[in-house]
């Protein structure tokens, strides 16, 4: 088997940091700044998570989705409740979130908490501005399972295409969000030398943050 390292690929980070004095009381205003920074940066896709959760084995289960919305409440993202996500999230409510934005801000973001669906109104309103390509792939999609080809899929969107003309496509019941509620939120500053600075954010039992900065 051929083997391969990759220790040239291997990146100076650059002078940023992140100090005691730059963190906030509230997590979600540095994630905001930090989410702002990227977006600037020209990052594409910074709304981009890797979601975490565990399967019925007790496995991890790892991919990537996009993060569609995020307040006091928690971080927003939507799927197919039958997908292996899905699932998942109905035998273990919790999960995992991962951002990180490379080049030039050098930052990673790490998300753990506890797992709910959205109401029916959010699914809907999010839904209905979806471009309608994608409302029609993601009502025909039976999300995570085997299909014969990509022709048969096609033939599913064409045919309720057909079916619903110029009406407005319905947002399946299989289909809608799920808001994490973060317990922990920690960020990560690239250093050079690989002294990175790394603080995380716990919540305690009066919903206030106690900060500790870790060790890299």
């Amino acid at each position: 088997m051929d083997s391969r390292q990759f220790e040239h690929l291997r990146l100076a980070y650059g002078d940023r940091e992140l100090q005691t004095q730059d963190l906030p009381p509230d997590p979600l205003t540095l994630f905001h700044e930090w989410l702002d920074a990227a977006t600037a940066a020209g990052v594409q896709e910074p709304n981009g998570m890797a979601l975490a959760t565990v399967d019925e084995q007790g496995a991890p289960a790892c991919r990537i989705v996009l993060l569609k919305g995020v307040d006091a409440q928690g971080f927003r993202f939507f799927t197919n409740f039958e997908s292996d996500k899905g699932r998942h999230l109905a035998r273990e409510p919790r999960a995992a979130l991962t951002f990180w934005w490379n080049a030039p801000t050098a930052r990673q973001v790490r998300v753990t908490g506890d797992v709910r669906r959205v109401p029916d109104a959010e699914a809907d309103a999010y839904f209905a501005t979806r471009p309608r390509a994608s409302q029609l792939a993601a009502a025909v999609s039976p999300q995570s399972r085997a299909v014969p080809d990509r022709a048969g899929l096609e033939a599913r969107v064409h045919a309720l295409e057909a079916q619903v003309g110029a009406g407005a496509v319905p947002r399946p019941v299989t289909w809608g969000g799920y808001l994490v509620q973060p317990r922990r939120i920690e960020f990560w500053q690239g250093r050079d030398h690989r002294l990175h600075d790394r603080f995380r954010y716990t919540r305690a039992e009066d919903d206030a943050w106690q900060i500790d900065r870790l060790a890299p």
